[in-house]
């Protein structure tokens, strides 16, 4: 799957297993540079996510009415 058909809540978890796999004591350096490379791609998903979610948001509350307005 790649890293842009994929949403928020399963880039994190993916991104909390390998941050559990490079703790490890017994990590695979030739897996190391492949699973570091993977995380930088799925925490570009989040952060893109985050600002999509932000737009959103702020275009919303934009379009709300201010208290006390008719």
């Amino acid at each position: 799957m790649s890293a842009d058909d994929i949403n928020y809540a399963t880039a994190l978890s993916e991104l909390d297993g390998i941050l559990a796999e490079l703790e490890s004591a017994d990590v695979d350096v030739d897996r190391l540079a492949e699973r570091v490379g993977r995380a930088a791609e799925l925490i570009g998903v989040c952060r893109q996510r985050i600002l999509e979610a932000r737009i959103r948001i702020d275009e919303v509350v934009a379009g709300m009415p201010v208290a006390g307005e008719d």
